[in-house]
């Protein structure tokens, strides 16, 4: 026999390789979570099935998969330096760090039909929560202001350090002098240095990438909609790739008392 010849067994001619169908099962399997997380890379596609990264990665490229929402931008900052503010936080670990010692805030704009609209949020630095969002027409302190207010009053806490960049908004003295006297300590990024906010520059890069197409809504209200809708997706269902989890799935998991569905955010 030629099988035996060549050193093959009989078996292996007639035996169906099982590797193609069981990545067939696999990009099913992918495409399904797109549905749910369309800007979800080859990393969190791998956790997401619980399957190895390598294999995901493989499948993805030799499928041609990739997320149905990738890259838009950008973010903004009017930056004041006549302030006496530093980076108080830079020597501070993240092994350290415990809900409500950091809160970071940051503004982000988009254009929705031709008009100017900003998103300021708060998260909290241990959970990677996001406490509180509020949209505005106007990038100034009264948008910050409602935002920390939002978060003291959904949570009941004050962080030890409220951390921002230089942006005039933060800055502005109703906002310093609010902080003060709840007795937050104020943290401000270095001069031209905005990955000392790091944390919140990655978190609206996200956001935007998976948002998709601003002008996709036939209205302002639907869109507000919409990013309400996102940020709550993110803090409960989208796998944070540093926690590898959810924020209230890590923070359920970690620090229970401190969970935004225990406050029925």
């Amino acid at each position: 026999m030629v099988a035996t010849a060549v050193g093959i067994s009989r078996k292996d001619i007639y035996r169906q390789p099982k590797l193609p169908e069981k990545d067939r099962v696999l990009v099913e399997a992918i495409k399904e979570a797109f549905t749910l997380h369309p800007a979800y890379g080859q990393y969190k596609i791998a956790l997401h099935l619980k399957v190895n990264h390598k294999r995901a990665e493989r499948v993805m490229k030799e499928n041609g998969l990739k997320a149905p929402r990738r890259k838009t931008k950008y973010f903004c900052t009017v930056s004041t330096y006549h302030h006496t503010y530093t980076n108080l936080i830079k020597e501070i670990l993240e092994s350290e760090f415990v809900p409500h010692l950091i809160w970071v805030c940051d503004v982000s704009y988009f254009k929705f039909k031709g008009e100017m609209w900003y998103l300021a949020s708060i998260e909290d630095l241990a959970t990677r929560q996001i406490l509180s969002s509020q949209i505005g027409k106007h990038h100034d302190a009264n948008l910050i202001i409602s935002t920390i207010k939002q978060a003291i009053q959904l949570t009941d806490y004050l962080p030890k350090y409220f951390h921002t960049d230089q942006g005039k908004e933060f800055m502005a003295k109703v906002v310093t002098d609010y902080l003060e006297l709840q007795g937050v300590k104020v943290s401000v990024s270095a001069k031209a240095s905005p990955w000392q906010n790091g944390y919140k520059e990655s978190f609206f890069g996200h956001f935007k990438d998976e948002f998709g197409e601003i002008n996709r809504f036939d209205s302002v209200g639907l869109l507000i909609e919409e990013i309400y809708s996102q940020i709550h997706y993110y803090n409960f269902d989208r796998i944070h790739r540093s926690l590898k989890m959810s924020p209230v799935q890590f923070a359920t998991l970690h620090f229970p008392e401190y969970c935004l569905h225990k406050r029925g955010a």
